[in-house]
């Protein structure tokens, strides 16, 4: 049997008690396979069989709204002791880290620091007091203020909700001209929940800021007290034409002096937000100007990056971020090397509906493919591709280098698999969505 110490400094035996806040199935999976009992606090929206099956606990509750869930997590650690409180999932991180300091399970700054990288308005305003690089920034607040950013910060400039996901929302200014349609966008969505993909969102503000040229990254990275350790650096394939991402690949093909940088320019944005243990996951861009961080998150990435780590660097993240939250892993001693290459290439298509979906078996029975998907079937409706929860399908590859793993992902999703659309504007039936947040 284990011993647990808790924080009244009674001695607990038996399995340690995690609470875990939301999340997909993985989670629940990784954090049962340390031997944890898991009083699990999930999302109507977000439940599922597995769950249901394999939770010890299970509480089915708005995570969400700090005055339910507050309550529902007091009475779970009354009765069954708690010794962890856990989240990988977006939508889980602030209440996770509010309920950890709320029960005395760690420094009492987690939610601070959380919410800081949570909020894009907040994380620019601290950055920008700390003396890091960062676009101008503002808060939309009237018609007049996209007007008046416009003409300080230039065109184009970006309007983003401060804490939503996936890109939700997301909306470029080119000119002038542009402000009475992105006025319209804002004010149909601010004060609303998310309506596609996820429900767990509220949009409750908007952010302008400044537009950040130059490839945009990631950096996957775990801390320790504070000693953070890169694991991998992340390229992303994208479209200047809309806000979805279409891929990944990694290891990023970069010059070693610019991976260096982008490294640590990570680095002192972790310190100075201050990230000091566990998972996270930092867009940034190499701009003409040098490293800038777009925004970061304290979990592992979405969009399948834990699967392109673990096959190209033989790191499981999530495991490794519920065995650490558990004090059974030992800290990395530096950035590990990759064995391989691996990329993720999302399916899109042309907007209409869908006439034929072929050639799915063919691609997931290669050897080389990990991974494929996707949520369509004939008669389905393709949106326009704004955001992530537009793209109809998924191809993770494994490869020997960077240039053939992406070169593969391209051959297989817009070759081997065929979908086709035709336009019809009339039809109204929408998709299946893919899993694209963590």
């Amino acid at each position: 049997m284990n011993e647990v110490r808790t924080e009244r400094n009674e001695v607990r035996t038996g399995p340690p008690t995690v609470l875990l806040v939301g999340g997909i199935d993985t989670h629940l999976d990784r954090v049962k396979a340390q031997g944890a009992r898991v009083v699990l606090l999930q999302h109507p929206d977000k439940l599922t069989p597995y769950q249901t099956s394999n939770a010890d606990v299970l509480l089915v509750v708005d995570y969400t709204d700090w005055d339910t869930v507050r309550p529902f997590a007091e009475a779970a650690r009354a009765v069954y002791g708690v010794d962890v409180v856990f989240s990988l999932t977006e939508g889980g991180l602030n209440p996770a880290a509010r309920l950890s300091d709320l029960f005395g399970l760690g420094d009492g700054q987690r939610y601070e620091v959380s919410r800081r990288l949570r909020d894009k308005w907040l994380m620019r305003r601290h950055l920008a007091v700390h003396g890091l690089p960062t676009p101008d920034a503002a808060p939309v607040t009237d018609r007049e203020s996209l007007s008046t950013f416009g003409a300080v910060a230039g065109y184009p400039f970006i309007v983003k909700p401060t804490s939503t996901t996936a890109g939700f929302g997301l909306l470029r200014a080119d000119s002038p001209a542009d402000l009475d349609r992105v006025w319209q966008r804002v004010t149909e969505l601010l004060g609303g929940r998310t309506d596609r993909g996820s429900t767990l969102f509220t949009v409750d503000g908007f952010l302008m800021e400044g537009h950040v040229d130059g490839p945009e990254f990631s950096v996957e990275a775990f801390s320790f007290a504070g000693r953070h350790v890169v694991v991998a650096v992340t390229e992303k394939l994208v479209d200047d034409a809309h806000f979805a991402e279409l891929g990944h690949a990694l290891p990023a093909r970069l010059s070693p002096a610019d991976r260096s940088e982008l490294v640590a320019a990570v680095e002192r944005f972790l310190t100075v937000m201050g990230v000091s243990d566990g998972p996270s996951h930092t867009e940034i861009r190499l701009s003409s100007q040098g490293p800038v961080v777009i925004e970061s998150h304290n979990r592992v990435g979405g969009g399948h990056l834990a699967e392109l780590v673990r096959h190209a660097y033989g790191i499981d993240l999530n495991t490794y971020a519920a065995a650490w939250a558990l004090g059974r892993a030992e800290e990395l001693p530096g950035e590990p090397v990759a064995s391989a290459a691996a990329c993720n290439r999302y399916v899109v298509r042309e907007p209409g509906t869908v006439t034929a979906v072929e050639g799915l078996d063919e691609v997931a029975a290669a050897d080389d493919v990990l991974i494929a998907q996707v949520s369509v079937r004939p008669g389905d409706t393709v949106r326009p591709l704004r955001d992530n929860w537009d793209r109809i399908g998924c191809v993770v590859v494994r490869a020997a280098d960077t240039d053939e793993a992406v070169r593969r992902c391209e051959e297989l999703t817009r070759h081997t698999l065929r979908i086709e659309t035709a336009a019809d504007p009339e039809q109204a039936v929408l998709v299946g969505e893919l899993d694209t947040a963590a």
